[in-house]
């Protein structure tokens, strides 16, 4: 916007013509700059043009006040000879851009013109510039001001993680140590001291295997591996005095402390004496638990079973019923105690896999002939799906004899008379999988997890009146075998419990004759 003020209407009238011509359509024009002025409270201009004699207020007495309310706009004064000097020296007082003499050059006028706006432009956005300069230099002054609070904050919190990890370190009750790749001892704390019975001077620089002896082998190949944790069991320390060793197992973490990401491990040592010995009163339980229960039940059961086929002697019914109770109670009581054992054995990892060559399939038919009389008692439809092979495994039979005789037991026990239970054996390549699937009532999913964990008692809507070992054993013995034990179900559909069994089959023939199903 441009705004032209002169006492003389034929200047003016000028001036409206000029600027129509070139195209300058937001200009307005005065004769009286109190006018001038009033109209300039309300709207910033981007050029003033005045003259300087006026008879009401003179031309720098007027752009002083224009000054005053628009610091940034550019003013140009009109100025006749006579008062040029005046002019000249007041320019500095008005901040005034350019004066120009009368009569002026249009095309002079016009440049300043062009000049005068693009300068209110520009010294407008250097205001603005300013401004925000100074608005974020507040900001930043602000963040400074945070970020060093923050800092000191940060600082205080690390100082105080520090503290609480080094407390912890140094008066935790197992040996720790820092390791390099290389199994070299970079640092230990007090615990890890007296293991050794070595101050720190004399640990670190040398090898964890220098210090810490294991059963298994060479403790710095353990360190070669992809994985991120490692546990190492049957390890100890010896006491360069006494000779004393001390059982631990090592937690392996790694782990990188620096910007060249060099791998280093912290190792956890823990004493397992205590372990240990609760491992030896554990095991001189379980022999006390075979000889001071196996044998008195074995010869109660053979006593007993000596009075029901007569050889002591003819008993009447009742005494046959109650002794054939007292038998039954008995079996159970020795099958509970067996259980329990193969569960020791498995648990302690003390049970070794006696693996054999065998026939698969002629294993599988001797049980389904010893079960098939159970199978018919109950009104079931009991079949076995063999395949056109026989299939020679290595493997331990007595002790997949156990799972499929357990599998095949609870799917008859399980399926309601009228039922359909089934063996299937399936080949592949050198896989094998066995499957026992019955068209019973099912098992609900939320109950499927525990089923193989011990003393599992059956499902949420039916109580099992066995031991809760039989699932757990079967998936200890195939997990032994490096296998897999699983089980598919649906809610009054039915259940298939199966195992698979890699890399066990040695050998594969065709049958010369059929098998009866």
């Amino acid at each position: 916007m441009i705004v032209v003020v002169d006492d003389e209407k034929i200047v003016t009238s000028a001036f409206k013509t000029l600027l129509m011509v070139e195209g300058y359509t937001n200009a307005h024009f005065f004769n009286n700059p109190v006018e001038a002025l009033e109209f300039l409270k309300d709207n910033q201009p981007d050029l003033v043009i005045s003259d300087f004699l006026m008879p009401q207020m003179n031309g720098l007495e007027f752009l002083i006040k224009v000054k005053e309310l628009y610091p940034e706009v550019s003013k140009i004064i009109l100025t006749g000879y006579a008062d040029k000097e005046n002019a000249i020296n007041a320019i500095n007082d008005a901040g005034i851009y350019k004066y120009l003499e009368k009569p002026w050059n249009n095309d002079d006028l016009l440049i300043n013109i062009r000049n005068g706006i693009e300068r209110s432009y520009l010294i407008s956005e250097l205001q603005k510039n300013i401004t925000e300069l100074n608005k974020a230099k507040k900001e930043l002054e602000k963040y400074s001001h945070s970020l060093e609070k923050l800092v000191e904050e940060k600082t205080s919190d690390i100082i105080s993680t520090n503290a609480k990890l080094s407390g912890i370190i140094t008066h935790c009750a197992d040996g720790i140590i820092i390791i390099n790749k290389a199994g070299v001892i970079e640092q230990v704390n007090p615990a890890f001291e007296n293991l050794t019975g070595l101050n720190s001077d004399k640990i670190c620089g040398r090898e964890i295997s220098e210090l810490v002896h294991c059963e298994k082998g060479d403790l710095i190949s353990f360190l070669n591996t992809e994985k991120n944790e490692i546990l190492v069991r049957d390890c100890y320390t010896v006491h360069p005095l006494s000779n004393a060793k001390t059982p631990v197992e090592i937690s392996f973490a790694k782990f990188s402390q620096d910007k060249k990401k060099e791998t280093h491990y912290v190792c956890v040592l823990r004493d397992v004496s205590e372990q240990k010995k609760a491992d030896r009163l554990r095991d001189d339980f379980m022999a006390t638990l075979t000889h001071d229960l196996r044998t008195p039940l074995l010869a109660a059961i053979q006593t007993l079973k000596f009075f029901l086929d007569g050889s002591l002697g003819p008993i009447t019914d009742r005494q046959t019923l109650l002794l054939s109770t007292m038998l039954k109670s008995n079996e159970d009581l020795l099958g509970l105690v067996n259980a329990l054992l193969e569960v020791f054995k498995y648990d302690a990892e003390k049970l070794i896999l006696q693996k054999t060559n065998f026939v698969f399939n002629e294993l599988v038919t001797q049980i389904y002939n010893e079960l098939k009389p159970l199978a018919v008692k109950k009104e079931l439809e009991f079949n076995l799906e063999d395949t056109d092979e026989d299939i020679v495994i290595n493997a331990d039979k007595t002790e997949l004899r156990r799972v499929i005789c357990n599998l095949c037991g609870n799917a008859i026990n399980y399926t309601q008379p009228g039922g359909r239970v089934s063996l299937i054996i399936k080949a592949e390549e050198k896989d094998l999988i066995f499957s026992v699937a019955d068209n019973g009532g099912g098992i609900p999913q939320e109950d499927v997890p525990n089923l193989f964990q011990r003393f599992s008692q059956g499902t949420s809507t039916k109580r099992s009146t066995g031991t809760g070992l039989g699932l757990y054993l079967s998936r200890q013995i195939i997990e032994a075998h490096n296998g897999k034990i699983w089980l598919d179900t649906m809610l009054n559909k039915g259940s298939e419990f199966s195992f698979l069994l890699t890399d066990v089959i040695t050998k594969r023939t065709k049958k010369k004759t059929g098998v009866s199903k």
